[in-house]
């Protein structure tokens, strides 16, 4: 292909997104606004990745403690806005009622495995994260005050960017998330992730590993995991917080009787307390004054 004339090559870049307009925000429940499909990274060769970006309607008193919310979906397919099946029927939904409660919350898209392999997926998030604090200021966000929460791959993801050398966070929530991949054989999820099995990656599996990346500064845990989860152990939540202990970091497990993964099982009950206990936790993290956002 030729190359593009002087003239035209200006028009050819791509836009900043630091300095991007904003879609214009819609109004999901009362009292909230959502600017959906926020543009947050360029990568060559690669579509757009973008974010949901849920706020109160109106300017806040002051800046607010950020909540970034890690889609799962065996790192393979999954939705930014799915925080699982079991809420999707929820009026309000949960991220509203985050909003509610006193949060920003931030919904980010990241490439997944048939995309590219990891540690991309990371590199997005913490790509998301700069964005973020980056525009922090014009939107009203208190990035040191971040809460990290995950399901299934999307916990994962969550406890390795809680724990990375980025924005340091005031906690984080693993729903039900695979912390150990220095196992993984070949044809499994995590396999697919690392390229291969872990046998023939172990630098990258460990690094991939959130059990690996704990040290005595990471910021609290909370662990909840159903106890007959058919697709990823709880030994695998347990070992997570056994390691933040045992470095001196602040980490709870609770299991969650007879559910499955996606929290299959359980009563509605159930399902409500997990999503309270996980709200809770991050209000007392991040020092908001809250109530239960319902």
């Amino acid at each position: 292909m030729p190359q593009p004339s002087a003239a035209l090559a200006p028009f050819l870049a791509l836009p900043d997104l630091a300095t991007l307009p904003l879609p214009p925000a819609a109004q999901p429940a009362d009292g909230v606004r959502l600017l959906r499909g926020v543009p947050y990274c360029f990568r060559d060769g690669s579509r757009p990745l973008e974010l949901d970006l849920w706020l109160p309607e109106g300017r806040p008193a002051g800046p607010l403690p950020v909540i970034v919310f890690v889609h799962g979906g065996a790192w393979r397919k999954g939705m930014r806005d799915d925080l699982g099946p079991r809420f999707r029927a929820w009026r309000p939904g949960p991220f509203a009622r985050l909003v509610r409660a006193g949060f920003a919350v931030a919904c980010p898209d990241y490439r997944l495995s048939g995309e590219a392999p990891f540690p991309a997926q990371e590199d997005d998030l913490t790509e998301a994260l700069r964005w973020l604090d980056g525009r922090g200021d014009e939107l009203g966000l208190a990035m040191g005050r971040l809460v990290t929460w995950g399901e299934s791959a999307g916990a994962h993801l969550a406890a390795l960017l809680a724990l990375s050398t980025g924005p340091q966070a005031s906690g984080c929530v693993v729903w039900y998330g695979p912390t150990d991949l220095t196992a993984a054989p070949a044809g499994t999820p995590e396999a697919t992730l690392l390229g291969g099995p872990a046998a023939e990656r172990p630098e990258l599996a460990r690094a991939a590993s959130p059990v690996a990346r704990v040290t005595a500064g990471a910021p609290p845990f909370l662990v909840l995991h159903g106890t007959d989860d058919s697709l990823i152990p709880p030994a695998q939540g347990e070992a997570l917080v056994a390691a933040l202990q045992q470095a001196g970091a602040e980490a709870e497990f609770v299991p969650v009787p007879g559910a499955d993964h996606l929290w299959v099982g359980p009563d509605d009950s159930a399902v409500e307390d997990c999503f309270a206990r996980s709200l809770a936790f991050a209000l007392d993290v991040t020092g908001v004054e809250g109530d239960d956002g319902l």
